[in-house]
């Protein structure tokens, strides 16, 4: 047992001694607080994240049960995990560039867009600080895809590169960026495949675009590179090339693919698929392309045939943190979702989260 004083809604306070040398503080009978011994230990409220409670004051504490951790508020940075580092989170991200676009029209074929830049790893900022958030466009016809951010003080810049353009239909070469643009077509004259990691980073952020390989008799283009994989160079017939796979993150609690790169074009034999994770379709003989998809980073088709290629697919940045340290202070209207104690934000466009 213990000296009981309960605080009751009938009598008041009561207080009940005992010789046991505890001490427990109740409420309506239920324990809220208790120190078994001077030098033993002191037992805290503990509840789930949903009983918190609604109007919390700067210095309060609890045992959250949903996460097995202390927790403490701060009017700075909300409630935060007291069990792990104090003043500082474990803040995983994903970072994906805007898509490249494929080149104008031309009386051959484009190359397929290279993908935006892909990063994912884990960084600990300290609790009060705002991170700002941009999320790159897409490649509008003739341009590379606009790279994506997470900055703030005390954490380390992210920049994912936006994705390379796709050459254009007179043999042009691919264009750089965070996965490479391929290589354009006129049949005899074939350019080559852009360059991915481009700023280089550590760990890369994409991969080369595919080289044109048309012949005497056709304009085959070459695939834009993927986060995963490389772009196809255009194999034999005159078929254009494939874009190069992306990369799949569970970071929001299910698995998606990001940053495919863009199908190559061909004006006699057929379109280049757009890799997995958003790449665009090139344009074919007796076929139509497609644009890189939106928030994935994806390289847009390129086109064939005096029709024009197809335009990036815009980044995303995601941020996944423990709920116990979530803020709830957000700019830009991101999606917030949970994932068993997890809680996701989901930027498809540019804004700032508060730590």
């Amino acid at each position: 047992m213990a000296t009981t004083i309960n605080a009751d809604t009938t009598n008041g306070l009561v207080i009940t001694p005992d010789t046991s040398g505890e001490l427990e503080f109740q409420s309506d009978g239920t324990q809220v607080l208790k120190v078994d011994t001077p030098t033993g230990a002191l037992t805290i409220p503990a509840g789930t994240t949903a009983q918190r409670p609604v109007s919390p004051a700067t210095g309060m504490m609890r045992y959250n049960t949903d996460t097995g951790f202390v927790e403490s508020y701060s009017s700075v940075g909300g409630w935060f995990n007291t069990g792990e580092s104090g003043t500082t989170v474990s803040l995983e991200y994903l970072v994906v560039g805007g898509g490249g676009a494929a080149a104008g029209s031309g009386n051959h074929a484009g190359g397929g867009a290279g993908a935006g830049g892909y990063i994912t790893a884990t960084q600990t900022p300290t609790i009060g600080n705002t991170l700002t958030i941009t999320v790159g466009a897409g490649g509008s016809l003739n341009s590379a895809g606009s790279s994506s951010s997470i900055s703030g003080t005390t954490f380390t810049t992210v920049t994912a590169a936006g994705g390379g353009v796709g050459g254009t239909h007179n043999g042009g070469n691919g264009g750089n960026g965070g996965s490479g643009g391929g290589g354009g077509s006129t049949g005899p004259t074939n350019g080559t495949g852009g360059t991915g990691n481009t700023p280089s980073v550590s760990p890369s952020q994409g991969n080369n675009g595919g080289n044109g390989g048309g012949t005497n008799s056709g304009s085959a283009a070459g695939g834009g590179g993927g986060a995963g994989a490389t772009g196809q160079t255009a194999p034999a017939y005159n078929d254009a090339g494939n874009g190069g796979a992306g990369t799949v993150s569970a970071i929001t609690g299910s698995s998606v693919t990001y940053a495919g790169g863009g199908g190559g074009g061909s004006d006699v034999g057929a379109q280049g698929i757009g890799g997995s994770g958003g790449g665009g379709n090139g344009r074919g003989s007796g076929t139509t392309g497609t644009n890189g998809t939106a928030n994935t980073g994806g390289g847009g088709g390129g086109g064939s045939n005096a029709g024009v290629g197809y335009t990036g697919g815009s980044g995303v940045v995601i941020l996944r943190l423990l709920t116990s340290v979530y803020s709830g202070t957000t700019t830009g209207s991101p999606t917030v979702t949970t994932d068993g104690s997890y809680t996701v934000i989901k930027f498809t466009g540019s804004g700032s989260y508060t730590l």
